[in-house]
């Protein structure tokens, strides 16, 4: 089998298999920080790690192309760590193992970690040749990009010197993005006096698996199933129809993945357990037939587990199950002037409820704020009313479209001109750095763009390498095409 590092481009791929050798999630980023220094060091360019935790490299200008503006190549060092069930990777010590499918580089059982892996490796590439012509080049790859947007949040103002940016964390080759959803973190939370067994009753452990999951903002909108949606309509009518009683409850583990799975352990008599059985299996038929063409085959299983000693108290345990079940979760509203492209939604991401302490967490996106208030208000007011304590974080503004761009002019003529058709322009319901780094840099003409990414977010995380020689085409001839300061 092909190794990745000779695939073409191989100065993208090459430096990208080494990028997979370094483990690098979210939180946990001082491995990868080093490679970048040692890597800057090595191919002689300046370089620092800035008070936001980010990496800073400086390269000067080819000869003859000194008068060009200075251009930020940006991208972000984080990956999101999630894998198979039955996968044993530690995503803080293992390196990601990858293969070739085809036209497609995979990872076995886990995120391929090329959102933004490719980015930072095309970052690369430009700091080591020595054949490109370009004018004064900075890279910024910011940390903790995944979780928060912390790197570009704690981005020092005068830091950066140059006068366009190019993101280089677009997941659709022939896109050039000109803006992007901003985002805010809800977290409700509950704490609870624990109530004891019935020492007569039975647990079992229900699960919900087998969903695709995938990316809380560019997949949001193609109607794939959520674990903890699906889930509550199963415990709901188990508590109403079957005396269940909800010990614990976990699905979900990042704000910005769809959940792919979810599991509870319920209490209940043991003479209702066939009809809890029954339940389960009509549920399983229904989400197979109502996610016909959307999902593969998803599983709902059940099975024996030991009585825990403890549940939650029936009101907290139905005031938390009836939230759960009523938050709104998906799109909330397209973009009224461009109906194809969402412009709100909500990802009910996270469910923890275990050992007198109850959390639920979700990413809201939106490239209005007042509807991303209104959505944020709205998902407040839902858990409000269950008795939970909600707290919103982590906002960030949306990324506001500039179709004046000169920047935008000229890639759209590169593209024509090197690939004889034209790119597609348009925002994205993604979040991305450009919003945050614009309030820091308001001059800064952005455009983000990247190779075909599928799955971000997911163990089935794929990236199609033949589209990153049109991705990097496309950079190499708008740093040769910069205009003059």
């Amino acid at each position: 089998m092909s190794e990745i590092k000779n695939l073409k481009p191989e100065c993208i791929w090459r430096n990208f298999d080494a990028l997979t050798q370094v483990p690098r999630p979210s939180g946990h980023l001082d491995k990868v920080r080093q490679f970048l220094l040692d890597f800057a060091k090595k191919v002689g360019v300046e370089a620092f790690t800035d008070e936001a935790g980010n990496i800073v490299m400086r390269k000067p200008a080819t000869p003859g192309m000194e008068n060009r503006k200075t251009v930020i190549l940006q991208a972000h060092m984080d990956m999101v760590p999630q894998k198979e069930k039955d996968s044993t990777h530690n995503f803080e010590t293992d390196p990601i193992q990858t293969y070739i499918d085809g036209d497609w580089v995979k990872a076995k059982g886990t995120t391929l970690g090329a959102d933004d892996g490719l980015g930072v490796a095309a970052i690369m590439a430009v700091m080591e040749a020595t054949d490109l012509k370009h004018g004064p080049v900075e890279a910024l790859i910011t940390a903790d990009e995944e979780t928060g947007m912390y790197g570009a949040n704690g981005l020092p103002a005068g830091e950066l010197e140059g006068e366009i940016l190019l993101n280089l964390d677009t997941e659709q080759e022939g896109e050039l993005i000109i803006g992007s959803a901003g985002g805010v973190d809800i977290t409700a939370t509950l704490d609870y006096k624990e109530a004891e067994s019935d020492k007569e009753d039975i647990a079992v452990r229900l699960t919900v698996k087998g969903l695709k999951g995938g990316h809380s903002g560019l997949e949001i909108g193609v109607g794939r199933g959520n674990a903890n949606k699906m889930l509550v309509r199963i415990v709901r009518e188990a508590i109403a129809d079957d005396e269940a009683c909800l010990a614990s409850w976990h699905g979900g583990n990042m704000r910005n993945a769809i959940p792919r799975e979810a599991e509870v352990v319920l209490t209940l008599p043991k003479d209702n357990k066939a009809d809890l059985i029954e339940l389960v299996n009509d549920y399983k038929e229904t989400f197979n037939e109502e996610y016909k063409g959307i999902e593969n085959e998803i599983d709902v299983t059940v099975e024996d587990v030991e009585l825990p000693a403890t549940v939650v108290p029936q009101e907290i345990q139905d005031n938390l199950v009836d939230a759960i079940y009523a938050a709104h979760d998906g799109v909330w509203r397209y973009i009224p002037s461009i109906p194809g492209i969402v412009e709100t939604s909500s990802n009910l991401a996270i469910v923890d409820i275990e050992g007198g302490k109850a959390a639920v967490k979700i990413l809201a996106r939106s490239s209005s704020e007042t509807k991303k208030d209104e959505l944020a208000t709205s998902l407040e007011s839902c858990f409000n009313m269950a008795g939970m304590k909600v707290e919103l974080s982590g906002a960030y503004g949306g990324w506001d479209p500039n179709t004046d761009s000169e920047l935008i002019k000229r890639m759209r003529k590169i593209y024509n001109d090197l690939f004889g058709e034209e790119p597609t322009v348009q925002v994205v319901h993604a979040g991305l750095e450009c919003s945050i780094i614009l309030s820091k840099y308001p001059g800064l003409d952005i455009c983000s763009f990247g190779p075909t990414l599928l799955s971000p977010h997911t163990p089935n995380e794929r990236a199609n390498w033949p589209t990153t020689s049109k991705f990097w085409d496309l950079l190499v001839k708008t740093l040769e095409e910069i205009p003059e300061k």
